[in-house]
């Protein structure tokens, strides 16, 4: 049996790592669930188990790795769903949820009125196991499995079953969701997972990991990010055009590997840092990247889903929109990675086909 350098050291696995729960007692998130995740590389998060798992703060040692906006976390307000209403409990944070019927800017038609990017992650979760790291019973791995209900009388009713989980010595986050029609009618079903990321990471001179035939909506103009010719994979200085609500998106058709598997993510050379999410293409075969330099408001996204931020409308008349019947479960794996190491990061660069400039 192999040795372990922390054999008949260890008292407690919290020595190591793994999940620690507690409820938040101040501020605008008063009463909120949440779960600190120490995966012993130095990689720590806080899982939001009343807002649908989703990911609030996330560090690297001594870095941050995503982008908190001034909203700060809220308790969910699961009513919050009207308009922009969404924007007033946007945390940022390394992952909120958008969806699971609509994903986009609020709009209105012969369906139904839907606001901005659903309602999923104002949702609390049934957290139905938390299941902690064992080392000295040889144990590595760890998990937090959750239900989230977006459902009301006469549908549509969906139920989202999500595990958070990871492995003790790996600096990986890995996401595994079940999404279900529990009505008696087929529902319109869109997902996207917006990623959220932020400095020291994103700094100027961050190079933005992805590779695939691209468009942006909106004009082209000589300020515009998203055009030919200019590098939009390298982070830029705040913007004073993206004071407000000035920001632009891109719409990737992102490239997969002969396995299927779609890489991008984030290279800070000065920092010898990277992150990496791989997801698959069947699953999620769009990737947006939202980019919002706004002075003290400087965040980037990437963000994969079934369809691009377009909406149940132009999705419907795309014929882009998905649609679940009864009784359907449709299912969906992400894995983060942070990279510290440089034949790692090589690797990353050579998958996502990135070149210097």
């Amino acid at each position: 049996m192999t040795q372990h350098p922390w054999e008949d050291k260890l008292s407690t696995a919290v020595q190591m790592g793994g999940i620690e729960t507690s409820v938040l007692d101040n501020g605008a998130g008063r009463g909120t669930r949440v779960a600190w995740v120490n995966t012993g590389t130095g990689l720590r998060y806080k899982v939001i188990l009343d807002r649908a798992l989703d990911i609030g703060e996330a560090f690297f040692n001594q870095h941050s790795l995503t982008w908190l906006s001034h909203v700060g976390l809220t308790a969910p307000e699961p009513f919050s769903h009207q308009g922009m209403d969404w924007l007033r409990t946007f945390g940022g944070g390394l992952l909120t949820t958008c969806g699971l019927d609509h994903v986009g800017g609020p709009e209105s038609d012969e369906y139904g009125h839907r606001g901005l990017h659903g309602t999923i992650s104002n949702m609390p979760a049934e957290i139905e196991s938390i299941v902690q790291p064992d080392p000295i019973r040889g144990s590595m791995d760890f998990s937090i499995t959750g239900k989230i209900k977006q459902t009301k009388v006469f549908g549509p009713s969906f139920e989202l079953k999500r595990t958070i989980s990871g492995s003790l010595g790996l600096a990986a986050i890995r996401i595994r969701d079940e999404v279900t029609n529990c009505a008696n009618t087929p529902a319109p079903h869109m997902l996207l997972y917006h990623f959220n990321f932020g400095w020291p990471l994103v700094d100027e001179g961050t190079d933005l990991l992805w590779q695939g035939s691209w468009r942006s909506p909106g004009e082209v103009t000589a300020t515009k990010i998203f055009r030919e010719g200019n590098n939009f994979r390298k982070c830029p200085p705040p913007i004073v055009n993206h004071s407000g609500t000035g920001e632009e998106v891109a719409f990737i058709d992102i490239g997969a590997d002969q396995a299927g598997r779609c890489a991008a993510g984030l290279y800070n050379a000065r920092l010898t840092l990277a992150l990496a999410i791989r997801f698959s293409k069947k699953e999620l075969p769009w990737l947006t990247n939202w980019q919002h330099w706004g002075k003290g408001e400087y965040v980037t996204g990437l963000e994969p889903g079934t369809n691009p931020p377009i909406g149940q409308s132009k999705a419907r008349a795309q014929n882009e929109l998905i649609f679940m019947e009864p009784g359907e479960t449709r299912h969906y794996s992400l894995e983060i990675e942070v990279l510290n190491q440089e034949a790692n990061i090589r690797r990353l660069l050579q998958q996502t086909h990135h070149q210097s400039h």
